[in-house]
């Protein structure tokens, strides 16, 4: 399968360029989902690299094996080319101790590496950064939701993560396609007691069948508000269970961070749902929100969602996770 999807990027690029014999690429960057506590920055891959992300594979096991399988495929296709191994938990090594930490036992945060690592990094930093660029200045508190089938939020305080919403691993926080979020860790123990699931079956159906699936039966959100549309009252009922916990979590975010300038919206939901944006946004006046009602409507791309009026700005930025690896490899290598 590799070397099938690599012989169709050759044929990509020799009908489109650039000529990669005359012009060879500068670098390799690779989307890796966990670094856990050892990988807080871009970083150069070599043989070391690679073994540590494997001994990682206990944090991201439905994900890292996947990021080393296409790592090793791309390195033994472009052996001379430096590989970059870009970590979507690494704009969260700022997370203070007090959002990190879970009120477990010590043993655990020290030994099995149990702490708030947080997810979609590369996608809170490229949006919150364009942010900035907007609003004119780098020293704002920013809301970043971004919203897809997997699904964040990122308070970014002067262009550093101190608050997300996934945790050690992506399951936590908001609702999600399929995962859950947010769920009294009580629930798994009971339903293992009471219909003897195991443990492999209540993580599956946490991931793969809760979520907008587990309420509506499906996990596309745009079929979820064409039923509510049609009066489908389970559709209707998940819409607000999702706004709900966005809302929560805005909320939370401007306390933390003692104030709230911008709210950004990216993801496939977050970018392209003028009714989500609207519930939410209508619902945040509190914070001295004021939704351009029209705008919201008409958003296409890139784009202002706030009134003139409005004492916080909010924005619809679309994500560009490519250019924000593209930039930090660059970076590294140093051209």
């Amino acid at each position: 399968m590799t070397s099938a999807a690599f012989a169709e990027l050759d044929a990509a690029f020799a009908e489109h360029g650039p000529d990669l014999a005359a012009d060879p690429p500068v670098a390799v960057g690779h989307r890796v989902v966990h670094g856990g506590t050892r990988f807080r920055e871009a970083t150069r891959i070599d043989d070391e690299v690679l073994a540590t992300l494997e001994e990682l594979t206990p944090l991201a096991p439905l994900h890292n094996p996947a990021n080393i399988v296409g790592i090793r495929a791309a390195m033994a296709h472009f052996p001379d080319i430096p590989h970059v191994a870009i970590f979507d938990t690494a704009f969260h090594r700022t997370l203070p101790p007090a959002a990190y930490t879970y009120a477990v036992p010590r043993e655990w945060q020290e030994r099995y590496d149990v702490r708030r690592y947080g997810f979609h990094g590369t996608s809170h930093e490229y949006v919150s950064g364009r942010v900035a660029d907007l609003v004119g200045r780098s020293d704002i508190a920013i809301v970043v939701l971004h919203l897809g089938n997997g699904c964040s939020a990122c308070a970014v305080l002067d262009g550093q993560s101190v608050e997300t919403s996934m945790g050690m691993t992506p399951l936590e926080g908001l609702v999600m396609g399929t995962r859950c979020g947010d769920l009294d860790p009580a629930i798994p123990f009971h339903l293992a007691r009471t219909t003897g699931m195991a443990a492999a079956d209540l993580d599956r159906t946490l991931n793969k069948d809760s979520g907008l699936k587990g309420l509506t039966g499906v996990n596309d959100f745009r079929t979820v508000a064409e039923r509510a549309e049609a009066g489908d009252a389970a559709a209707a009922a998940a819409i607000d269970v999702v706004t709900h916990r966005l809302i929560k979590y805005v909320g939370a975010y401007a306390a933390v961070m003692g104030r709230l300038d911008a709210i950004a919206f990216t993801g496939g939901i977050g970018e392209h749902s003028p009714l989500l944006r609207a519930r939410v946004l209508g619902s945040l006046g509190v914070l001295g929100v004021v939704l351009d009602e029209s705008a919201n409507a008409a958003a296409r791309g890139e784009g202002l969602l706030s009134a003139p009026q409005s004492r916080v700005a909010a924005y619809v930025v679309p994500t560009n996770e490519e250019l924000q690896i593209a930039r930090e490899s660059v970076a590294l290598v140093g051209r």
